[in-house]
Parts: C-alpha cells; sequence; structure tokens
C-alpha cells in the first residue's frame, strides 16, 4: 500500500511540475509580445525620412550637441536630466502631429522613445508611430551621417 501511494504522490508531483513549467513558459512568453508601436531599424529610419515622415528628437540639448542629430530631425525635449516630463512637451507635440499622422520618434538608445511611443499608441490614440530600435547611438555606430548642433 506504501508503494502505491508514493507512486501516485510522484505522479501528481510530476503533473504540478509541468503545469507550473507551462504557467511560467506562458508569463515569459505574453511579456515578449509586440510592443504597440513599429520599431525601425536603421535602413527603416532612413527610407522613412526620405519619404518626409517627421522625425522627433526627443533628447536634452546637452545630448544634441554631444553626439549631433539626423539630418531634418525636429528637437523637442521629452524629460529633464531627472526622468521628469517637461510641462509642455505634450501639448507641442500633439499641437504639430495629428493621432493618424506617421511619426518617427529618437532618443539615445530606444527606452524613452519606447516609453513615450507606447504611452501615445495606448493612452492618447496615435496610430502611426515608429520608434528607432537602439536609437542614435546605433545610428553613429553604423557610421550614418548625422548634423552637428552648435553650443550657442
Amino acid at each position: 500500500m506504501t508503494f502505491q501511494f508514493f507512486g501516485q504522490f510522484m505522479f501528481i508531483r510530476s503533473i504540478i511540475i509541468k503545469l507550473s513549467g507551462l504557467f511560467l513558459l506562458a508569463t515569459t512568453l505574453s511579456a515578449c509580445t509586440q510592443p504597440p508601436y513599429h520599431n525601425l531599424n536603421n535602413e527603416q529610419l532612413k527610407v522613412m525620412v526620405k519619404q518626409g515622415t517627421p522625425i522627433y528628437d526627443i533628447r536634452r540639448a546637452e545630448e544634441w550637441r554631444e553626439t549631433g542629430v539626423v539630418a531634418n530631425s525636429q528637437l523637442l525635449t521629452f524629460v529633464d536630466a531627472g526622468g521628469r516630463v517637461l510641462p509642455d512637451f505634450m501639448r507641442r507635440f500633439t499641437d504639430a502631429i495629428g493621432k493618424d499622422d506617421p511619426v518617427i520618434l529618437i532618443c539615445r538608445t530606444g527606452n524613452r522613445t519606447g516609453t513615450l511611443a507606447r504611452h501615445l499608441v495606448e493612452q492618447m490614440g496615435y496610430t502611426r508611430v515608429y520608434n528607432v530600435r537602439n536609437g542614435i547611438t546605433r545610428w553613429i555606430g553604423d557610421n550614418r551621417s548625422i548634423i552637428r548642433i552648435d553650443n550657442g
């Protein structure tokens, strides 16, 4: 009788372990879903800018001066050095870009723009938001041309 009980216990235990593994896998995969905006690589960015899609560089002025910017970028700082959204950012952005207009967002590495892109799509109803994956860092790393910003 004891061996039969032990066998049932081990069978139930293996089922619980398998179900736990499936739950963990499902949870992990759901975290890997596509973002609600479009990510661009450098080739896609180049094509869209050439087609006239507006590009907004949302970094701070000192960052623009340090690295330069992609040609035709509109310079509009999103957050201050402490990570706080600038009070007039959303008004200025929404005055310039309609909810159904395409817009490209670029920052240093794509993190700030990913956050902003998600907010624009999920909270504000924007439909054509493009985030430059890996930001200006990858653009420069791939030896793409930039425009220098004066210190003045």
